[in-house]
């Protein structure tokens, strides 16, 4: 199992309207061979540096199944439009990719 993560720096006072564009946007991950779930989840806020953290997580089968997604068109489509949002950020997001080595 791999479990790819992605961290955002969300500019404070613009948490509603990122979490607007995901609960929006139209997801073809369930379309994909080997993927299992997808979350996103809200962290803390950072006073002092002006943001909320939040993070994707998604679950796949295989780091395998995880890259053959990011080469696909599902995968084009889906972030054809990331560049309108970049706005909301403090920085980029940060990828992090784990294979899974006990689970329950």
């Amino acid at each position: 199992m791999y479990i790819a993560m992605n961290r955002f720096k969300v500019q404070k006072g613009s948490e509603e309207a990122f979490e607007a564009v995901w609960k929006g946007r139209d997801s073809t991950l369930h379309e994909m061979k080997g993927f299992r779930e997808f979350h996103l989840l809200r962290g803390p806020v950072n006073e002092e540096a002006g943001y909320t953290l939040y993070s994707s997580h998604a679950v796949w089968e295989s780091e395998e199944d995880f890259r053959n997604w990011t080469k696909s068109e599902n995968f084009r489509n889906a972030h054809k439009n990331a560049g309108q949002s970049k706005v909301l950020y403090v920085g980029h997001p940060e990828f992090e990719g784990f294979t899974v080595i006990q689970g329950a």
